[in-house]
């Protein structure tokens, strides 16, 4: 049985813009809720940013993931949670074909992916745990859309801003972006003058 929820959109724009220069190395020294530490980026480098759209499904049956690409809009972040089943392989490069047709911003994922090869080569920024042979099925026996999930132990509620660059990937719930984004500006603002004064200073470093 499907549970579909309807989407949640809880962060503004204005929110989602303030997020687009701010690294997650930087919202780590403010915070450790939220941090998902455990997943590795396919591509490199890497940018990511927009709403989660939450799947969860039950280890075998990764056919509400369908429905889910259905559902999503532009922008959307599709977070995957695979119920702990990680010797699975819950997306592939059919699914990616997919949300590129949507225009997804992004997938993440607790699972492993296959057809990396296809994948690593796509415009489409992209979190997992691991590769696998194995894949899931089509079974059409449960799942969820749009129900808080657990990543990495950091529970994912639709609507959350996902935050993506090189280092790793952060949670943002609505009530905690404008603050952590305030902090965060603030440090980026005094390391790029840090950063001005030394290149003057030494500008071999910089070359």
């Amino acid at each position: 049985m499907f549970h579909i929820a309807p989407r949640q959109d809880t962060v503004t724009a204005q929110q989602r813009q303030r997020y687009r220069s701010l690294a997650t190395s930087t919202l780590g020294h403010f915070t450790d809720f939220g941090a998902i530490t455990s997943l590795a980026p396919l591509q490199r480098p890497m940018r990511l940013l927009g709403p989660a759209l939450t799947v969860r499904i039950p280890h075998l049956d990764g056919s509400i993931i369908r429905e889910a690409l259905k559902m999503a809009c532009p922008g959307d972040v599709l977070v995957i949670d695979v119920s702990g089943d990680q010797r699975r392989a819950c997306w592939g490069e059919f699914r990616a074909y997919a949300a590129l047709r949507k225009q997804l911003a992004g997938i993440v994922t607790n699972g492993a992916i296959t057809d990396w090869d296809a994948l690593s080569q796509l415009n489409l920024p992209t979190y997992a745990r691991s590769t696998s042979p194995l894949t899931t099925r089509a079974l059409e026996l449960e799942g969820e859309i749009n129900t808080p999930v657990a990543i990495d132990g950091v529970t994912v509620n639709p609507g959350d801003l996902v935050v993506g660059d090189d280092d790793g990937l952060f949670v943002i719930p609505p009530h905690r972006a404008d603050a952590l984004a305030e902090a965060a500006e603030a440090k980026q603002a005094r390391e790029a003058e840090k950063r001005n004064a030394l290149e003057a200073e030494f500008p071999e470093w910089f070359r």
